[in-house]
C-alpha cells in the first residue's frame, strides 16, 4: 500500500505535460490488481462460504408394512365359578388374542432418543383387559382404570416390572411406570381369567396389528434390519428386510405354521 501511495503521489507532482510511459502504466495496473485480490482473499477467510456438513445424510426415511397371519388363535380362559351367583360365572368380554407385535431388533440408533413422558391406558371392562396387548416405549406410565361394577386387583410378577396395585373399586384408576424393556404379563388377583401383555421397548420402531392383522412402521431410516413378529401363542419369528430411501417395503408373516 505504501508503494502504491508513493507512485500516485509522484505522479501528481510531475508536470501535466509529462506522462508515464507504457511500462510504468503496466506496473501501476499490476499493483492495483494485486491489492484487490489480496483484499478479497482476506474477507473470504473471515466469512467463509457455506458448505455441506460432513456426516449429514439427505436420505429420507421409509416404511415397513404388511400383515401377520395366525394359523390358530388360542381360546379364552374360562372364568372361575361365581359363588355368589350360585356356581355360575358372570359373562365377560372376549379377549382379542389375535393381536401381534412387529418390531425392529436391533433398532436404529436415533430411535433411542425419547424426549417426552408418554402415557397409555389399559382398561378393565367386562372383566377383560382392553387392549389385551399393549406396546409402549420405556418410560411410559400406564393407567389401569376400573370400568367394571366390581373390584379389581391388577398385578404382575414379571421381571422387567413387578407390581401389585391392590384392590380398588369401580370408577377408580391406578398407574404404573415402565422403565425397563421386556415383556410384562398382567393379571387380576380377583379374576383368574383376566390377563394381558405389555411389551416395553427401548425404541419407537414397533406396531401392534389391527383387526385384520395389518401393521405399519413409519419413519424407518434406510438400511437393512431384522424384523421380529411376536404373538403370545406362537414362537417369535423374524425376517431380514432392506428399507430403501423414501420407499415402502411389504413384509408378511405367518405365525404358528407347521
Amino acid at each position: 500500500m505504501v508503494v502504491l501511495t508513493a507512485l500516485v503521489r509522484t505522479r501528481s507532482q510531475m508536470p501535466r505535460r509529462a506522462s508515464l510511459d507504457a511500462r510504468a502504466q503496466r506496473v501501476v495496473v499490476c499493483l492495483l490488481c494485486f491489492f484487490c485480490v489480496s483484499s478479497v482473499a482476506s474477507v473470504s477467510s473471515v466469512f467463509p462460504s457455506a458448505s455441506p456438513v460432513d456426516g449429514v445424510s439427505s436420505a429420507a426415511p421409509g416404511t415397513i408394512r404388511g400383515r401377520v397371519e395366525l394359523r390358530q388363535v388360542p381360546a379364552d380362559l374360562q372364568p372361575r365359578p361365581d359363588v355368589a351367583g350360585g356356581g355360575m360365572h358372570r359373562g365377560h368380554g372376549a379377549t382379542d388374542r389375535r393381536r401381534s407385535v412387529v418390531y425392529l431388533d436391533p433398532a436404529p440408533r436415533a430411535a433411542f432418543d425419547v424426549r417426552d413422558e408418554p402415557r397409555a391406558r389399559m382398561n378393565q371392562r367386562d372383566e377383560t383387559f382392553i387392549p389385551h396387548v399393549l406396546a409402549i416405549v420405556a418410560g411410559t406410565t400406564v393407567e389401569f382404570p376400573n370400568n367394571d361394577s366390581t373390584y379389581h386387583n391388577v398385578f404382575s410378577l414379571s421381571k422387567p416390572r413387578s407390581f401389585d396395585l391392590g384392590r380398588y373399586a369401580a370408577g377408580r384408576s391406578k398407574s404404573v411406570r415402565f422403565d425397563r424393556p421386556g415383556i410384562v404379563r398382567v393379571f387380576c388377583e380377583i379374576h383368574s381369567h383376566m390377563s394381558a401383555y405389555i411389551l416395553v421397548f427401548s425404541h419407537r420402531y414397533f406396531a401392534v396389528t389391527d383387526d385384520e392383522g395389518r401393521y405399519r412402521i413409519d419413519d424407518v431410516p434406510p438400511g437393512t434390519y431384522t424384523v421380529m413378529a411376536w404373538n403370545e401363542s406362537t414362537p417369535t419369528e423374524f425376517q431380514r428386510v432392506t428399507v430403501p430411501d423414501a420407499g415402502e417395503v411389504d413384509l408378511h408373516f405367518v405365525l404358528g405354521k407347521r
